[in-house]
């Protein structure tokens, strides 16, 4: 690795041997116990010969595919075009509908105003899924 093993080295440099160390156990080089035992060595290593122990019997690794950092996607208001998700305020209110109509009026069968919530919920629900099969393949 390194023609001066008396370097000191620093956290970023542990990081790229742990990185590397990985990279041999994912590819089936080390068993488990190994692994652990050569991780604790990257981990209090000071120097650079210290590093270099750690991958003596194992061959020059291949450098992994670097893979961008995926942006995290955004919850449901951004699918919806932006703004406030209607779906999310209206579902409330018929609750609070329901139970107002349930305590409010003067009607023999008032039990039925609470069947508005699970149709509700179906109605809105399905209303969230797209029927342009373009946008689906974009958003997978």
């Amino acid at each position: 690795m390194s023609e001066l093993p008396e370097i000191r080295i620093g956290t970023a440099d542990r990081e790229k041997a742990l990185d590397a160390l990985s990279l041999h156990f994912s590819e089936g080089r080390l068993t488990v116990p190994e692994f652990d035992e050569r991780s604790a060595t990257i981990a209090s290593a000071t120097t650079r010969g210290e590093l270099d122990t750690v991958f003596v019997d194992l061959p020059a690794a291949s450098t992994p595919p670097h893979t961008p950092a995926r942006p995290e996607r955004s919850p449901a208001p951004a699918e919806t075009g932006g703004g406030l998700d209607w779906r999310a305020v209206v579902m409330p209110l018929v609750i609070f509908g329901s139970l107002a109509l349930f305590f409010l009026t003067d009607f023999d069968n008032k039990w039925l105003f609470f069947l508005l919530i699970p149709l509700a919920g179906a109605l809105l629900s399905a209303g969230g899924h797209s029927k342009n099969p373009k946008k689906k393949k974009k958003e997978r």
